[in-house]
């Protein structure tokens, strides 16, 4: 059973932030052959509670077959469909350093359901360097393009300094989904969904947890040789 839009409407923000991972897991068993799978198994894969499973799944009308579990491509479809990862969806990103470069030629775009239809920057160095087949333009481009071919999300590849401009533009072109990869905090207007990706937090977050387990090892090595 699969929902309808207006229960999709009402899925939690909590679990839409797992539903990709469901998704990820799903779609390796997929191509692995596997058909069915159970709730168990499915939560262990992804590293959550059953229980905290099922609760999500439920938000999609999705309930599984009991002794059987849940169809592996179907599961997949619903969420797909949940996420909106059945259309298409058209990106641009702005900032074409190393970042921005690496970006535009992720081929996990294209498989994703996103498109990638622009590329913006403002270094002269830069100007109609083409990658993956798109031109790099100024930025003061972005709103002509725009109107002509729509952009749903915008991307910040920016350093920091540029990242709130950018924001602006992007904002006042009338996008209204942004995905930050500069390690700042922007200011958007109600309405605007920005979702920020710090590689820098990040490494410190596992810097922190390479410490503990430092430390762990070396109180059990003293304790080891402790008379």
């Amino acid at each position: 059973m699969s929902a309808d839009p207006a229960l999709r409407r009402e899925i939690p923000d909590a679990t839409v932030a797992r539903l990709p991972e469901y998704l990820r897991t799903l779609s390796r068993l997929a191509e692995d052959g596997v058909l069915s799978v159970s709730s168990e198994e499915l939560a262990a894969e992804v590293g959550v509670r059953s229980a905290q499973l099922r609760k999500d799944l439920s938000h999609l009308g999705s309930y599984g077959v009991r002794g059987v579990g849940y169809d592996v491509e179907t599961l997949a479809l619903e969420i797909s469909r949940a996420l909106g990862l059945t259309e298409d969806w058209p990106v641009a990103i702005v900032g074409m350093g190393n970042l921005g470069h690496a970006l535009a030629s992720y081929s996990g775009f294209v498989t994703k359901g996103f498109r990638i239809v622009g590329l913006y920057d403002d270094d002269p160095a830069l100007a109609d360097e083409r990658v993956v087949g798109v031109r790099i333009r100024p930025l003061r481009e972005l709103v002509d393009h725009h109107q002509v071919d729509p952009i749903a999300i915008g991307v910040i590849a920016t350093p920091a300094p540029a990242a709130q401009a950018v924001c602006d533009a992007l904002v006042g072109a009338g996008i209204s989904s942004i995905l930050n990869f500069a390690p700042a905090v922007l200011s958007v207007p109600d309405g605007v969904d920005v979702r920020r990706v710090d590689l820098s937090t990040e490494l410190q977050i596992l810097a922190f947890h390479a410490q503990r387990k430092s430390l762990a090892a070396g109180d059990l090595r003293s304790a080891v040789v402790a008379p």
